[in-house]
């Protein structure tokens, strides 16, 4: 994780290509490539769009050290001209993206990259490893924690996630798709996310007795004395040493606005509905109820169908590897070469398997709401010399299935574009501050 430089985290196929561009100077020529995705993760409805910062981090550093030619010197492919080529390489495109923590949908451009195509060809593997992976955790969370009907959901799968840069940059997208905080320290220091957390069942069995161990976990912690209850007997001891606790601490004048219990094995919904009626008759009805357990989105649905009683949630396998649907599927496709004079030839990939073929031309996104509700309504995609004004007639149709359309009349339905710049000649242009501010204003 310590190496920020990661040109080399490419695949080896991108170097021979450029090598071969190379070869042929007059091939180099500037390009347009889209990073999309075909289908939502989880059979879900939308996505959301995650790791536009580690992208822009990854953009402004990349260039290839001392270290990285002898490599690749080493391999025996490369020529001396071309390694010498590489040794001052940098970024000179534009990159336009969706900003981060938006709703993305399938088939539509979420990365647009337009520079020679050595240059576009060079970032293809780390701009689908950043968007995949981030994207699809903080679409998994997004899930989980719409389930969670306003419940703060905690992050806390570090233990559990595919390796340290899944855990720290899984964690940050949880927390842009609604995630109250996580339990990674790293995560925090890094990205200024808050950092959550309880105590462990050994905290508990260290001690000589429950009690003790919750009462010096309340006197070290009275402004956040989440105590875990389902170390031995969950109704028989935990929740009665927890309300014993809770009465110490109202002896000692300690403040009890920030007591609950958490439950990380049984029947939740039965035990969290016991718990409460222990709680509230014992006078602390402010006590919340966490519960954690191998949670996610279908789970915490059927919870709250059994009524179970439940204040947040701990979250952490099933979110940070997103278990039932691990891959996030995007792809990023050649969609225009740029001609003499200047404008853009459209490119298609055709394919017997028709979701496979590519949608050509030099595109921008339109969001289109409605004005009433503030809904979104659809994505608009259209050539990026096209415009569009809300005093006029819209015309929208499927692009698949083209029958299937519908016309919204002036005064119905606001536009906003979507892909924003990112770089320009190579130079960061994008301020996430003032793209929600322009998201929030739309």
């Amino acid at each position: 994780m310590d190496r920020q430089n990661l040109t080399l985290l490419t695949d080896f196929y991108e170097l021979t290509m450029m090598q071969g561009y190379f070869k042929h100077r007059d091939e180099n020529k500037t390009v347009i490539f889209d990073a999309f995705f075909r289908n939502n993760p989880f059979g879900g409805g939308y996505s959301i769009m995650c790791g536009v910062e580690q992208l822009v981090r990854y953009i402004e550093d990349l260039h290839f050290s001392s270290q990285d030619i002898e490599y690749l010197r080493s391999t025996g492919i490369f020529d001396a001209d071309f390694l010498d080529y590489l040794a001052d390489f940098h970024f000179h495109g534009d990159i336009y993206c969706i900003p981060e923590g938006s709703l993305i949908f399938p088939r539509e451009p979420i990365v647009k990259v337009v520079a020679p195509i050595m240059e576009a060809q060079l970032v293809e593997t780390a701009i689908l490893c950043i968007i995949n992976h981030q994207s699809l955790i903080a679409t998994k969370s997004a899930r989980i924690c719409y389930a969670a009907k306003g419940a703060p959901i905690m992050e806390f799968g570090l233990r559990r996630a595919q390796g340290p840069d899944a855990g720290t940059y899984g964690a940050r997208a949880a927390v842009i798709a609604g995630c109250a905080g996580t339990s990674n320290v790293l995560c925090g220091e890094l990205f200024n996310v808050p950092v959550l957390g309880t105590h462990a069942h050994s905290w508990i069995m260290s001690f000589e007795s429950e009690f003790e161990a919750f009462k010096t976990y309340a006197e070290l912690y009275p402004s956040a004395c989440t105590l875990l209850v389902d170390t031995y007997d969950t109704l028989g001891s935990g929740i009665p040493n927890a309300i014993r606790t809770f009465d110490y601490m109202k002896e000692k004048g300690l403040p009890l606005d920030h007591i609950g219990i958490r439950l990380d094995s049984g029947d939740l919904a039965y035990l969290t509905k016991k718990a409460r009626k222990m709680l509230d008759k014992a006078g602390y009805p402010q006590a919340k109820i966490c519960c954690s357990n191998d949670l996610d989105e279908h789970l915490i649905n059927s919870l709250y169908q059994q009524g179970a009683c439940i204040d947040s949630f701990g979250v952490g396998t099933h979110l940070i590897t997103a278990k039932d649907n691990p891959s996030f599927g995007g792809v990023y496709k050649l969609a225009a070469v740029q001609r003499e004079d200047g404008s853009f030839e459209p490119k298609i990939k055709l394919s017997e398997n028709t979701e496979k073929i590519t949608n050509p031309g030099n595109k921008k996104i339109y969001r289109v709401y409605e004005k009433d509700s503030h809904k979104i309504k659809a994505d608009l995609i259209c050539f990026a010399d096209e415009t569009y004004r809300e005093d006029e007639p819209l015309l929208l149709f499927d692009p698949v299935e083209p029958w299937k359309k519908t016309t919204l009349h002036p005064g119905e339905f606001t536009l906003r574009e979507m892909l924003v710049p990112l770089f320009q000649d190579g130079k960061c242009v994008y301020d996430p501050v003032l793209q929600w501010k322009s998201a929030i204003t739309a």
